[in-house]
């Protein structure tokens, strides 16, 4: 098995109650990834004075063009001068791009999936010191003849408010290497398969219209633990706000 990278800020989790996930060995990218990046990140509902958390994804990542295997560091950081609280990280994965397990972290129940998406993990938090970070191994599958993306919101505990929300952001290649032993992929980029005459890419769908890129009004939100879905704020809200 593939050495882990471990959490950075140890914390009490809450118990999973879902089922095991398998933990993939052999994963490619973990040496490939790059700096890290708040791409494709937005500020969505006002945190509590004196806290500031966004997220960080690697600039790229590796595919593993047999196995499809790929790892992502996921990090939290609270950039602010206070202390969090209870917070959760969420993990999520749309179309080519699956997220197979979130070491330390809990599998969404495919009924209470985001909209949109195909996987999913929750990673509660019970306190983020002013300035310090959280670190969490991911490890995925990504399909190189599709879309990928992935969306890390970061919510209060009990998933009512979303303080922050990276994404869904593209990882993908304009320039495909179907013959070499990986393939590299870029955050923020659009996956354009290779082969000739393939047809148009599969659009991200309504995950695309929840949650476009820069929307200030789109979060995610939560009903206790039962599930989770996308919700956009309505125009009327916002001008309110």
């Amino acid at each position: 098995m593939s050495s882990r990278r471990t959490a950075m800020v140890a914390g009490p989790l809450v118990a999973a109650s879902f089922s095991a996930v398998l933990i993939l060995s052999g994963t490619a990218g973990a040496e490939d990834e790059g700096p890290a990046s708040s791409k494709g990140g937005k500020a969505v509902d006002e945190p509590p004075a004196g806290v500031r958390l966004t997220t960080r994804l690697p600039e790229r990542i590796s595919v593993d063009n047999g196995s499809k295997k790929t790892a992502i560091t996921a990090t939290v950081k609270n950039e602010g001068s206070k202390d969090s609280g209870k917070i959760r990280l969420l993990v999520v994965g749309f179309d080519g791009l699956v997220v197979k397990n979130v070491e330390g972290c809990s599998a969404i129940p495919e009924k209470g999936l985001p909209e949109g998406s195909n996987s999913g993990f929750a990673c509660p938090i019970d306190n983020l010191a002013a300035g310090k970070s959280k670190s969490y191994a991911v490890d995925a599958t990504y399909d190189l003849g599709k879309t990928g993306k992935i969306c890390l919101p970061v919510q209060t505990g009990d998933g009512k408010k979303t303080f922050w929300q990276q994404g869904p952001v593209p990882f993908g290649t304009t320039n495909p290497s179907p013959d070499a032993p990986a393939t590299p992929l870029l955050l923020g980029t659009d996956n354009k398969p290779a082969g000739p005459g393939r047809k148009e890419l599969p659009k991200t769908g309504p995950a695309r219209d929840l949650l476009p890129l820069g929307a200030a009004g789109a979060s995610l939100l939560a009903a206790g633990a039962a599930g989770m879905w996308w919700s956009q704020r309505r125009r009327t809200g916002r001008q309110a706000g």
